[in-house]
């Protein structure tokens, strides 16, 4: 049912969705409409600006000659707006020359539901590529696209701007927020091979249907809650966008289904109702999927996706270009804002599947760290919180280490057996030593000249 909350739940009504969630140490970098006075990024911080529609925004990066570097742009539209199917934000980064090493764009589509938009650009050292190899300044240009660039968008009030120090204007709804986090990738210490696997298992894989485990989404990427494998479920209302966040290591494959409840009452057809979008650990977008709603219950799945390695980065096409880290994967889930139009304000139950296939294995050996430090690798998963329900993953028995899981059970015990077997030997060993210390003091005494 549309309405009800999960037990332990205090629903969000969707006159009250979240603001977009930057990071808590967002730092400030105005934009400026030129590369001169051009505010600089540092990789592995995160910061917060604003772009006005008609205006280009434009940030500088000082790199050297070794390091590939990306930086995500995440624009967010002020919750209300009015927008077209071709509104969006393209993002490059170009060299002192004007040279584009790269750039990216996204759009609302035909949905229009305004929701955070996120693209990237990158300076890439791969072989072959003589384009923007050499050390030096480089910059970021963020862009609008679509109608909205020149003409502006009807809003309802803006929120302010936080961390922004009064440079960005809400107010008359064509300034979005910007949240921007570059990250630089070390070089490897030694050369790795450049040849894509052309072969992987590209079968459509059974979601899990695990007992569902209680979870709180995201309102943004560095608030994006952290899952593993199992079920996940969650409530969303209209508008609202969602962020989790998954760990995959080198050599695994990831799968994601998500499951959208019935509504209370049957009102029409949403085109565009729900959208689910896969971010690599740079927030370069790998895949999505979508359904429309008729207030009915629906579900839709990922397509299938190769296995992460470092060498997926020389494919010529996405989404095996993208596979290209261990670390944070994100799954973002946005609902649209007109299903409340037809079926309600909610909230909706969303139920989300995850399975990570292969196994993991070493990763390609990095000369150095990159930034931030331990981005590409993956780690122990997030705590459970104390005081009830389960997040980030966790079990909702809060099961420790293990996370609930068969898996991570298997391995406690395993651990616990093989301390066990150890301890034996070391009895056996210190018995049997003992004994031939005595039997050869029983020698010594029957033979004193010896």
């Amino acid at each position: 049912m549309a309405s009800a909350s999960l037990p332990g739940r205090v629903a969000v009504a969707a006159s009250d969705v979240p603001s977009y969630a930057f990071a808590d140490d967002v730092r400030s970098a105005p934009a400026t409409t030129g590369t001169t006075g051009a505010a600089r990024l540092e990789p592995g911080a995160t910061y917060r600006s604003s772009l006005r529609g008609e205006d280009k925004a434009y940030y500088r990066l000082e790199l050297d000659g070794m390091s590939d570097v990306y930086v995500s742009v995440t624009a967010i539209p002020r919750a209300g707006a009015t927008l077209a199917a071709g509104d969006g934000i393209s993002v490059s980064v170009q060299d002192a020359d004007s040279v584009t090493c790269s750039s990216d764009s996204v759009t609302v589509g035909t949905a229009v539901s305004p929701q955070p938009l996120t693209a990237w650009g990158a300076r890439e050292l791969l072989p072959g590529k003589g384009l923007c190899r050499k050390a030096g300044t480089y910059y970021v240009v963020v862009e609008r696209t679509g109608t909205g660039s020149s003409t502006g968008s009807s809003s309802g009030t803006g929120s302010g701007t936080g961390s922004g120090e009064g440079d960005t204007d809400l107010s008359d709804g064509r300034t979005w927020d910007l949240e921007l986090a570059p990250v630089s990738e070390a070089p490897l210490a030694k050369a790795a091979a450049t040849r894509v696997p052309e072969v992987w298992d590209s079968s459509t894989p059974t979601p899990p249907v695990d007992e569902p485990v209680s979870v709180r989404g995201g309102a943004g990427f560095a608030e994006a809650a952290a899952v593993e494998q199992g079920v996940r479920s969650d409530e969303i209302v209209p508008g609202q966008t969602l962020f989790y966040k998954v760990p995959v290591d080198w050599g695994q494959q990831l799968s994601a289904t998500v499951d959208l409840g019935s509504a209370e009452k049957n009102s029409g057809y949403v085109v565009d109702a729900l959208e689910m979008t896969l971010y690599n650990p740079v927030r370069a977008s790998v895949k999505d999927t979508g359904i429309g709603y008729g207030g009915s219950q629906k579900s839709a799945s990922l397509p299938p996706v190769p296995p992460v390695g470092y060498a997926n980065r020389y494919a010529p096409t996405d989404p095996t270009k993208s596979l290209r880290f261990a670390g944070s994967y994100y799954l973002v889930v946005h609902l649209a804002a007109q299903v409340a139009d037809r079926f309600g304000e909610g909230p909706y139950g969303l139920t989300l599947r995850v399975r990570l296939g292969g196994s993991a294995q070493a990763g390609p050996g990095y000369a150095r760290q990159s930034v931030p430090q331990g981005f590409f690798d993956v780690g122990a998963p997030d705590p459970v919180p104390s005081g009830g329900g389960s997040l980030a993953g966790a079990d909702a028995s809060g099961d420790g280490a293990s996370g609930g899981d068969p898996a991570m059970k298997a391995v406690a015990v395993g651990g616990i057996g093989t301390g066990s077997v150890l301890l034996m030997v070391l009895g056996v060993w210190t018995l049997t030593a003992r004994r031939r210390a005595a039997a050869q003091m029983r020698v010594n005494a029957q033979n004193p000249t010896a």
